[in-house]
């Protein structure tokens, strides 16, 4: 589904953006003709004149002034006949801006956002405060503010990160607790043991519900034939868990939320996380996971790509391989030799580190990526698929569990990479 299809599904589907509720006279009545002519009129637009063939629509749906102000706004980025839409004019976006946030809901303001961006190349305007303080943020308009940030002015830097910094918290209000509960619950099922050395290590009440069925009744005992315990204490790191992450310009969504999910995971004291980005470089921002906003503006999407010496670079800070899960997450794309990437790829599974190619961590479908280095990695027994963020947290507690990946992935109707044959 394009841009187009998507916010005329909004429109149509959504009727609170265009007034009134379908149902408004009461559920299943018929919508009045004038009414539905004022719909299909917003969703459609209209020439400068009102006229199509001697035929107005303006005349027969009535529109309010509200209705002027939505088939304006609507019709500074989809008319065919407005030359220039909205132009170069940073203070008329800003109005369009305040527009389209008084007439349509959040999930429309974004179509247009994105649409206005793609249609008229209003990048420049995002380095301007005006339009900065105007945005409705969503993962689109921050990973175009992250693509350019290196070009914002120093007048207009604060303001950038605060727009970042909005998402981030959405974010993270969204996908911080699934992922500390689905890691926390994993290390704790994958470090149970069935040999606690002392009282204080057996977990009491799993042990009792492993064993009732040994309840002896005139004794009101029960003798507890397996014993199930905690293993390493909780405090003590039990997994490392890599990112190494793409920083190639068509992979901005998937570096924002990998940022989001690394400051996460640095929070976990049983996991030690590192993060590292690279495109012909490569960067450690390992130290920064305290603070995705510093994360994003730390990263320069776009550039070239170095695969095998990303890889290289993960694999010498590997310190305990077998307890290691190392997320590429990259469309595959290599800039350099596809034997190097592949030799390197095949040194970490060799030496016991488990990897996971994503080939994009975002809400979008099925990205674009090198389908032979996808099928190539997965022979070499690392899964490659896309992942959503929502599925993300259940993916690492499956790795953390030694689970097959590929099968996890199955389970959820997720398409992994098949092996080269």
């Amino acid at each position: 589904m394009n841009e187009d299809e998507v916010l005329l599904e909004e429109l149509s589907d959504g009727t609170e953006a265009l007034g009134e509720s379908e149902d408004s006279a009461g559920f299943g009545e018929r919508v009045s003709d004038p009414e539905r002519l004022r719909r299909w009129r917003l969703v459609l637009g209209g020439d400068p004149k009102g006229q199509s063939d001697g035929f107005s629509l303006e005349s027969l749906a009535g529109l309010s002034k509200d209705d002027q102000q939505r088939d304006g706004a609507l019709s500074e980025i989809y008319s065919e006949t407005r030359p220039g839409g909205l132009g170069g004019s940073s203070p008329r976006v800003a109005r369009w801006l305040g527009d389209i946030r008084t007439y349509f809901p959040a999930s429309v303001v974004k179509v247009m956002q994105r649409d206005a961006l793609e249609r008229f190349g209003l990048q420049q305007l995002l380095m301007e405060k005006e339009m900065l303080e105007s945005i409705e943020p969503d993962i689109h308009m921050v990973s175009t503010i992250v693509a350019l940030n290196h070009l914002i002015p120093e007048s207009s830097k604060e303001t950038a990160r605060g727009v970042v910094r909005a998402l981030v918290k959405q974010l993270e209000e969204r996908l911080a607790a699934p992922m500390r509960d689905a890691v926390s619950g994993a290390l704790n099922r994958a470090t149970r043991t069935s040999r606690p050395k002392r009282p204080a290590e057996v977990d009491w009440n799993r042990t009792i519900r492993a064993n009732l069925r040994h309840y002896i009744a005139e004794r009101q005992t029960i003798i507890p034939e397996r014993l199930i315990g905690y293993g390493r204490r909780s405090a003590e790191v039990q997994r490392d868990i890599v990112l190494c992450i793409d920083q190639s310009g068509s992979m901005a969504a998937s570096v924002v939320y990998s940022s989001v999910f690394g400051a996460v995971l640095a929070s976990l004291r049983s996991v030690r996380t590192r993060l590292v980005v690279f495109d012909t470089a490569i960067v450690d921002l390992t130290e920064q996971l305290n603070d995705p906003v510093d994360i994003l503006f730390g990263v320069q999407l776009g550039g070239g790509t170095d695969i095998a010496g990303a890889l290289s670079y993960c694999e010498s800070q590997i310190t305990s391989p077998s307890q290691t899960i190392l997320v590429l997450i990259s469309d595959l794309y290599e800039g350099g030799l596809t034997d190097k990437l592949l030799l390197r790829a095949a040194s970490l599974v060799g030496s016991g580190v488990q990897v996971i190619a994503l080939l994009a961590l975002s809400d979008e479908g099925k990205p674009a990526y090198d389908a032979e280095n996808a099928s190539a990695l997965a022979g070499l027994g690392i899964p490659s698929f896309a992942c959503t963020p929502d599925a993300f947290p259940d993916l690492m507690a499956a790795a953390i569990m030694r689970h097959d990946i590929a099968a996890w992935a199955a389970s959820r109707g997720i398409v992994t990479a098949a092996p080269v044959k």
